[in-house]
């Protein structure tokens, strides 16, 4: 059974998050020749200030660009 976990930051839609697990299963189902039924999907979410890039949280460096 493949399990998946994906990690993003927050702030996409639950429409966006429905179509990002129906894709990846899809896209899965047809790599590994499995049923649909037997993947799981896991989307972990993120805050900015948990998420660091070249030494700085991602909140960091938006507020950087944003000035």
């Amino acid at each position: 059974m493949p399990f998946v976990q994906i990690n993003i930051l927050q702030g996409r839609s639950p429409e966006k998050k429905e179509q990002l697990i129906k894709e990846v299963t899809w896209k899965i189902a047809e790599i590994l020749e499995c049923p649909q039924e037997n993947i799981r999907v896991m989307i972990n979410e993120m805050p900015p200030e948990n998420w660091g890039i070249a030494g700085e949280s991602v909140k960091k460096r938006r507020t950087k660009v944003e000035n």
